[in-house]
């Protein structure tokens, strides 16, 4: 699997979990130089308190377009730390 935001591949990886539809990429997969600590944090009521990353490509932002849950509950376990994707970047194999 593949994560494409402004043409350039952020993540890619065999090794995704789909979780409610969503790729989680293992951390190793991320290309780091695109990914930029957020302060942004969101509840999900069964998997936790989730992070998020702003992608940055040719000085283009796309605030919050990634998320990570640092610490699950019981039942996101297989998540934790995995990186999903949304606002606009596409995920394909």
């Amino acid at each position: 699997m593949r994560a494409i935001w402004k043409g350039k591949v952020v993540a890619e990886s065999a090794d995704t979990v789909v979780v409610e539809g969503n790729h989680y990429f293992p951390p190793a997969a991320l290309h780091s130089e695109y990914f930029k600590p957020s302060t942004t944090t969101s509840v999900c009521p069964w998997k936790g308190t989730a992070s998020y990353y702003t992608l940055e490509v040719d000085g283009q932002q796309n605030p919050d377009a990634a998320w990570y849950y640092p610490e699950t509950k019981e039942a996101a376990a297989q998540i934790k730390d995995r990186v999903a994707f949304w606002k606009g970047v596409q995920v394909s194999d």
